[in-house]
Parts: C-alpha cells; sequence; structure tokens
C-alpha cells in the first residue's frame, strides 16, 4: 500500500512519538542513526517529566509536544507517520485513533490483547486505507531473515516441521514478568505468550507460512516465584525487611544498583523518578514505593512461568514450542526439517547451521555454516531494521521480506489466543474457532 506524505519525498518522513516508554524512545532513536529517512516532529506523551525529556532530545517544538491523543492534530499538519508505543491495553485504541487521523503507524507489540480487539483493528486498517505495520523485531534480525531467506529459496525442500524455544533469564524474567508490568495479566491484560512469545508464535507462522495454523494443544504453569518457595528469612522487600539479601540471586541492590540491569526500567521509566538518581536516592527508592525493590516471592505476579504449543499447520506441517524461564542466559533456538536438508542456530550465537542431505559423493550430507555478526543484541539487530522498512513502505518502496504489515501479521496473535484457550480448557482448540470473530 503506497503512501502519499505530505511533504517532499526527498525529505525525511515525519513521525510523531505516541509513549515516550523504552520501546518507543529505542524505534524513534532511527531518527538519530538516519535522521536523512526519519525525524521525530512531534510527542504524545501524558508524564510530563517524559514529555519534557524526550521533546528536548528529539529537538521537539514545544508547540508539537501533546500530553494527550486528542491534542494531536491530523496527519501532515505536524507529523505524516506515528510510532505507536503505548501500553499494551492502550494499542487498539489508539491506533484505531491514528489511522482514522490519517496518519500511517508502526504499532509496539502485541497488536491487541483478544481476537475480537484484532479484527476491529483490522476492520479499521482497512477502513483507513492506511499503512499499519508491526513491531515484530525479530523478523528483521539477521538470524531469522537469513533463515527465512533460505527456506524461500527451497534450500531445505518443502518444511516438515518447526521447533523453537526461548528461554528467558532469571533477572529479565523477574524484572518484567514478576516485578514489572507484565507480571500481573490482570493489570496488563496480557498473557506471558502474548506479551513475550508473540514474538515466537509470529516467526513460526513467518517462516513456515504456505499455509495458516489449523489447530493448537498447550500446557503450562507458574511454579517459580511463588511464596512457598521464598527461602527462609526472606521479606516483603530487598531493603527493607530480608534477612538474605546480600546473598539472593534476586537482590534488587545486585541487579539493578551494582550490576546496573535494565536502568530504562528500574530508573527511567518509573513514576516520578529521574534517570539522574544518585546511589543513596536509587537504594532510597528501592527501600520504600520501587516496585522493582520487591521480593520476588512476595510480588503480585500471576503469569506462567513455563509453557509449551504444539501447532498444526493445514499443510501438514508441525510446530511446537517451549517457554522456559530462569535461566542463567537468555537464547532463543531455533530447527526447521525440510524434505531435503534442515536449517537450526541459536539467536544469541548469530549462527545459522545449514544441512542438506546429499545424492552423491562420500559424505551423507552437506554443512554450511552462515554467521550474520549479530550478537549480543536484545532482538538480534532487527529494531533500526524494522523503523527502516517501515520508512520504505510509507515512501511507497518494495517491503522487505520481513514484512511485518498487519495482514501478515494476523496468524501469529490468533495462533496466541488459541493456544491459551487450549491451556485453559486442556485441548486441542481448531483456529477455525476463531473463524467466527474474523468474519465479524
Amino acid at each position: 500500500m503506497q503512501t502519499v506524505l505530505s511533504t517532499d519525498p526527498s525529505a525525511p518522513v515525519r513521525a510523531v512519538l505516541v509513549g515516550a516508554g523504552h520501546r518507543g524512545v529505542l524505534y524513534s532513536r532511527y531518527a538519530q542513526v538516519a535522521p536523512d529517512e526519519l525525524a521525530i516532529t512531534a510527542i504524545v506523551e501524558p508524564d510530563p517529566t517524559r514529555r519534557e525529556r524526550w521533546g528536548t532530545e528529539f529537538g521537539i517544538p514545544q508547540a508539537a509536544r501533546y500530553s494527550s491523543l486528542t491534542d494531536l492534530p491530523e496527519a501532515g499538519a505536524v507529523a505524516d507517520v506515528a510510532i505507536d508505543a503505548t501500553m499494551d491495553q492502550d494499542h487498539v485504541p489508539t491506533a484505531i485513533h491514528l489511522l482514522a487521523a490519517g496518519y500511517d503507524v508502526l504499532l509496539e507489540k502485541p497488536i491487541a490483547q483478544s481476537a475480537p480487539e484484532l479484527m476491529t483493528l483490522a476492520q479499521a486498517q482497512r477502513t483507513s486505507g492506511r499503512t499499519l505495520m508491526i513491531c515484530h523485531v525479530l523478523r528483521y534480525a539477521p538470524f531469522y531473515s537469513e533463515a527465512k531467506r533460505r527456506i524461500v529459496a527451497g534450500e531445505i525442500g518443502e518444511p516438515l516441521s518447526i521447533e523453537m524455544a526461548e528461554h528467558v533469564s532469571y533477572d529479565h524474567m523477574s524484572m518484567a514478568f514478576v516485578r514489572g508490568r507484565w507480571g500481573n495479566s490482570e493489570q496488563s491484560g496480557s498473557s506471558m505468550l502474548l506479551a513475550k512469545c508473540c514474538h515466537d508464535l509470529d516467526l513460526m507462522t513467518w517462516l513456515c507460512n504456505a499455509a495458516a495454523p489449523a489447530r493448537v494443544a498447550s500446557s503450562g504453569s507458574r511454579g517459580m516465584f511463588v511464596p512457598e518457595r521464598a527461602p527462609q528469612g526472606a521479606g516483603t522487600r530487598c531493603l527493607s525487611d530480608c534477612s538474605i539479601e546480600a546473598t539472593c540471586s534476586y537482590s534488587a541492590q545486585r541487579l539493578y544498583v551494582d550490576l546496573n540491569k535494565w536502568p530504562e526500567y528500574i530508573w527511567e521509566q518509573a513514576e516520578h523518578l529521574s534517570p539522574d538518581l544518585d546511589l543513596d536516592q536509587k537504594l532510597e527508592s528501592l527501600r520504600t514505593d520501587n516496585r522493582y525493590g520487591r521480593c520476588v516471592w512476595h510480588a503480585d505476579n500471576d503469569v506462567l512461568d513455563r509453557q509449551t504449543v504444539s501447532v498444526e499447520f493445514a499443510d501438514g506441517v508441525i510446530g511446537s514450542f517451549a517457554l522456559a524461564t530462569n535461566t542463567p542466559a537468555s537464547s532463543r533456538t531455533l530447527h526447521v526439517v525440510g524434505t531435503t536438508g534442515e536449517i537450526s542456530g541459536a539467536l544469541e550465537d548469530g549462527t545459522l547451521r545449514v544441512r542438506r542431505i546429499r545424492t552423491d559423493g562420500a559424505a551423507s550430507f552437506d554443512e554450511e555454516i552462515i554467521t550474520t555478526s549479530v550478537v549480543d543484541d536484545m532482538h538480534g539487530g532487527g529494531d533500526h531494521r524494522l523503523v527502516a522498512d517501515f520508512v520504505r513502505v510509507v515512501r511507497g518502496e518494495p517491503a522487505s521480506v520481513s514484512s511485518t504489515q498487519l495482514a501478515d501479521s494476523v496468524n501469529g496473535h490468533l495462533l496466541v489466543f488459541a493456544a491459551e484457550r487450549a491451556r485453559q480448557q486442556h485441548r486441542w482448540v481448531e483456529l477455525a474457532e476463531l473463524q467466527p470473530v474474523v468474519d465479524a
């Protein structure tokens, strides 16, 4: 879908940042990397500290710093596109508002929190005629985009099965999904599978997307960060009433002060806090009202910490996904088996192994090691590649093979919703059960 920008086609695409959290700021920083392609010309952020901080960093005029989406003028006045990085429960209403106002939208995942919401947004996008791309950044990681290219080229024949796993490190799990905003599904509105693993199920449907997923089964549980596992001497907050804090792996002081883990969440995005806190202020914050200072065994988390998903596709391909948390280090693994070969590897290693069955010679197979040269990056180098592709699309240029336009991203989310139904009801769920929602 080609977009007609209100500015000179040779000028940078003008964007409004809607929601100045960590992810929105990260995407917006592409304007600093490639200023000839993207310019952040407006901001919508209700928190005045964040609004002023990022408005200043991006050089946004005071008149284009808005506290509410209702104050934002229609597309063309201060921006042509929007980077929507609001909280999960706000994605659908804010995206619908922006589309109706004439903006092309880059929307943070998850797209929606239910199948009906997802289809409501899909209809709004079709009605608006605007571009809506989803921040499934892992499609743009060279590790996955190269795997996709090899599969499409037929280098392993026709896919037969795909196995995927995500291992969430103990510090990431305890920060985001125990102490953090996504630890309680009632408050965030998102399950663990939706908030964390919609990336993975999107990748599964994208890598083997000759046919749509047909049915799914799932099981999972929560048993690590529960009061029953609290060690003797554990308190309610690490720095106020815990007698084992000095030797605890999850000590808030050790993780967030001594090791400076996740500062963009612990300090910069915490309400009423500043990124410029000194040591004493940080310790006092963790001791008193900072949510990240809570004991991991006495927080209000309710999301699963382990889950498996089994998928059957309409063309007979089978898929499996396993989520494991509390690992020493994070990792994502991939193994696709085809009729003439296989592709496997780990995202964090930045390498893929391609093996092909031979029909001649002494060896039984050929092996090729592909190095992507992208390691130690949370999303495998995909974040800014995503934004660059969005810019190309809204300029009317061809999308990449990794395109995350809404129509190409729906099946992965439907798979998440069907898997959660399957887990809760202890049965295989046909994705056709969601068809009445899709057709509504």
